[in-house]
């Protein structure tokens, strides 16, 4: 990444804890299961809404 941002974020404590379970289970940081998941998201292709 040439430049990051910090940003607070507010999540439900089920969402959170759903994120950190899959976190632990890929063996990742929390911040790196968010970015991955966000990043699998922008690279996925956008369904025409037609």
């Amino acid at each position: 990444m040439d430049h990051e941002v910090r940003i607070t974020l507010r999540l439900p404590a089920d969402l959170h804890a759903w994120l950190v379970a899959h976190a632990k289970s890929a063996r990742r940081s929390l911040n790196s299961e968010i970015l991955c998941r966000l990043e699998a998201e922008r690279a996925a292709p956008v369904a025409d809404d037609a």
